[in-house]
């Protein structure tokens, strides 16, 4: 479909080209679904309940760089000191369709992108359409970066934060299965989205909505942003809050390099 083309369509058109790319987005996201669904007891137990048990990868790498630094065990996660439960008669069920639907749309992103160009390449130039495997494979691959930060960084932070915490050692943490679920969830899906900003980034300096300049002045604000959040979903130590700040920070960094770069290609093609 050529510019002239997609100029000529009209606004029902338009919807009538989205609501295609929807279904077939929707039947991507549930055919994954359904191959999940039958190694759901895999994805359970060892990797959905990873986080939940001392002898995850993330505490041990903990344990292992605070004796290399001198800490002793001062960040090494010697238990867990809760219990999960379901408080609901249809609570299993729901969440095991919540999971396989979650893990289908993160399986099934590559194609949810290749969609999503194929609707916006036409208002794009011929050059820029060429570029089509390049943007699908790095927007991949941040997505999935994002998601293994999630799952290896924020969501065993969160777990040790939220299970030692206490505000009298009366109350026992007994957490329902549908508030560790959600975490779970949120963690991974905001993680690799939040990957994509570079991406973003790239299409909103395009668009002329973003410039560098406005991301260096608001950039200190960023940071704090940055470092607040890493220090909820971190125990308080500056070792863990590093950990998640850095590639946060990294990635902003990122988005403001490749503003730049686009912001400075459009001003020497205007002259």
């Amino acid at each position: 479909m050529s510019k002239k083309e997609l100029k000529e369509m009209s606004f029902l058109e338009h919807l009538e080209e989205l609501r295609k790319i929807l279904i077939r987005a929707t039947l991507a996201i549930i055919i994954m679904a359904t191959v999940v669904f039958f190694v759901s007891d895999f994805i359970f137990d060892s990797v959905i309940f990873g986080p939940t048990r001392t002898s995850f990868v993330t505490y041990r790498f903990f344990c292992d760089l605070s004796h290399y630094v001198g800490f002793k065990d001062s960040i090494c996660v010697e238990s867990l000191p809760f219990i999960i439960q379901n408080t609901d008669m249809e609570g299993q069920v729901n969440i095991l369709v919540w999971i396989c639907l979650v893990a289908g749309f993160i399986l099934s992103f590559p194609y949810i992108l290749w969609l999503l160009w194929g609707f916006i390449s036409p208002a794009l130039y011929e050059k820029e359409r060429k570029n089509a495997a390049l943007f699908i494979f790095v927007a991949s691959i941040l997505f999935f970066l994002g998601v293994l930060f999630g799952y290896f960084v924020v969501i065993p932070m969160s777990v040790n934060f939220f299970a030692t915490f206490k505000v009298s050692d009366i109350v026992q943490n007994h957490f329902t299965l549908d508030s560790y679920i959600g975490m779970v969830k949120t963690s991974l899906i905001a993680s690799g989205l939040f990957f994509e900003l570079p991406i973003i980034i790239y299409f909103l300096t395009k668009l002329g909505l973003v410039t560098p300049a406005f991301l260096r002045k608001y950039w200190k604000y960023a940071v704090v942003i940055i470092l607040i959040v890493a220090a909820i979903v971190t125990p308080p130590d500056v070792v863990s809050q590093l950990i998640v700040a850095i590639p946060m920070l990294i990635i902003y960094e990122a988005s403001i390099y490749i503003s730049v770069l686009v912001h400075k290609k459009q001003l020497k093609e205007n002259g």
